[in-house]
């Protein structure tokens, strides 16, 4: 059971017809399509389905995949690893723990000091950029 608890209604009424398939179908958005894949501004990106902070632009690579990358979450707390062994592959899906959000797979070929690689749909997140002091 997760914090965040919704309807599919509610989840439908408050995510786009995409953000819901990859967020809460599992979906998984083509390469190279999505907002952040190529995106390198300075933030915190968010849950789509709660807002909890999730990874910080610090941790973010390119990985070549067509995917946003990370090397590590803010905080371990807020994500979730589930064993998936969909379309034939055994890999490790990665959820939000406050709402259950599909996110995407972490993978053991990312960069130091991790060596991992977060492997996030665009549609699964929402940058909350740094402002800028002057």
């Amino acid at each position: 059971m997760y914090e965040v608890e919704k309807s599919e209604q509610e989840w439908r009424e408050q995510l786009s017809a995409e953000e819901f398939r990859v967020a809460r179908e599992k979906g998984t958005e083509r390469p190279f399509t999505g907002k952040y894949w190529n995106s390198w501004q300075d933030g915190v990106y968010r849950c789509i389905g709660c807002g909890a902070e999730l990874f910080t632009s610090d941790s973010k690579f390119d990985a070549g995949c067509g995917w946003p990358s990370f090397y590590q979450p803010t905080d371990n707390a807020s994500i979730e690893e589930k064993r998936d062994i969909s379309h034939g592959m055994v890999r490790t899906e990665v959820v939000c723990r406050r709402c259950g959000t599909h996110l995407g797979h972490v993978f053991e070929d990312g960069p130091e000091p991790t060596g991992l690689r977060y492997c996030i749909n665009s549609a699964s997140i929402k940058l909350e950029e740094e402002k800028k002091t002057s």
